[in-house]
């Protein structure tokens, strides 16, 4: 697959495309925001006036996009990808959504259109230098022939059937926000213990969280948190853990009068309290430092 559109150029689009660029495929790009696409420009990409245009032609299309609306604005419509792509074509569908929104992509593309989920682990960097694990569902044949494509980005793994990349990346960001809900919340309970910072961090490193406390410790310390991956972001990924959680009844009290999906719930409170608190564009990683400004008595650093 030499002919690849990518549709988003936002944070993990542009990296992406222009990783393509580097191994030779020929790259179409479309974003909602034209300048975005100025540099992939530069860089040698086509840039298409319109969604339908960038797909026409394409083998692939890569669509990295920031949610299930705007992954809907991009396929539907006479200007979306279901309007200009061709037979045979392969859409990679690598945005962080809901199994419902790949379900509804799947129904909006035209027959004779193959489809995978294949969201990503990893931020910009990891897009760059081609370090993303890839999660991927949707039919083992056609992952296979999309396996040489998606290997210039990353390492795919296979994890099932169309849905189940989507799945399994919301099930690892869940442990992601909790791990970070738990560390936070435990290092505020030891300063309001009166435990020195020095000590929590020795604690901590014979406990499970031992490798998140060393490698976040540098950012609280510094109090800086420059984006990977945006807080907000991160929040509305929450949110569609909750919602896909309801969908199948795992959230709320469990069948034994037990709390259910408690600690999810509490991560998702934590990084929406953040948000509201000015800390959207911080990486979501600054909800520790929201935690321990929130409990009145944090360790001293």
């Amino acid at each position: 697959m030499k002919r690849v559109a990518v549709i988003g150029l936002g944070a993990m689009g542009a990296p992406i495309a222009r990783r393509l660029l580097g191994h030779g495929c020929e790259v179409t790009v479309w974003n909602r925001s034209p300048q975005r696409a100025v540099a992939l420009r530069e860089a040698g990409a086509v840039v298409a006036e319109s969604a339908a245009d960038a797909v026409r032609g394409a083998e692939a299309v890569i669509v990295m996009v920031t949610d299930p609306p705007a992954l809907l604005a991009v396929t539907e419509g006479e200007h979306g990808i279901a309007a200009g792509i061709g037979p045979g074509a392969v859409v990679i569908q690598m945005s962080t959504v809901s199994p419902a929104a790949v379900a509804r992509l799947a129904d909006a593309l035209p027959a004779g259109t193959g489809l995978l989920d294949a969201p990503v682990l990893g931020s910009v960097a990891e897009a760059a230098s081609g370090a993303l694990r890839i999660l991927v569902g949707g039919p083992p044949v056609l992952a296979e022939r999309c396996l040489p494509l998606l290997s210039q980005l990353g390492s795919p793994l296979h994890v099932g059937e169309l849905g189940a990349g989507t799945a399994a990346k919301l099930v690892a960001n869940n442990a992601l926000f909790g791990v970070l809900g738990v560390l936070g919340e435990s290092l505020a309970l030891g300063g309001a213990l009166g435990l020195s910072w020095e000590v929590l961090h020795k604690v901590l490193a014979v406990t499970p969280l031992a490798a998140q406390a060393a490698r976040r410790r540098p950012a609280i310390e510094a109090d800086e948190y420059p984006a990977r991956f945006a807080l907000a972001l991160a929040r509305k990924d929450a949110d569609l853990v909750a919602e896909v959680a309801g969908e199948v009844g795992a959230v709320g009290a469990a069948d034994d009068g037990g709390p259910g999906l408690g600690l999810t719930a509490a991560a998702r409170d934590w990084l929406r309290d953040a948000e509201r608190a000015g800390r959207a564009d911080q990486d979501y990683s600054a909800v520790l430092a929201h935690i321990l400004h929130a409990v009145k008595k944090g360790p001293q650093q």
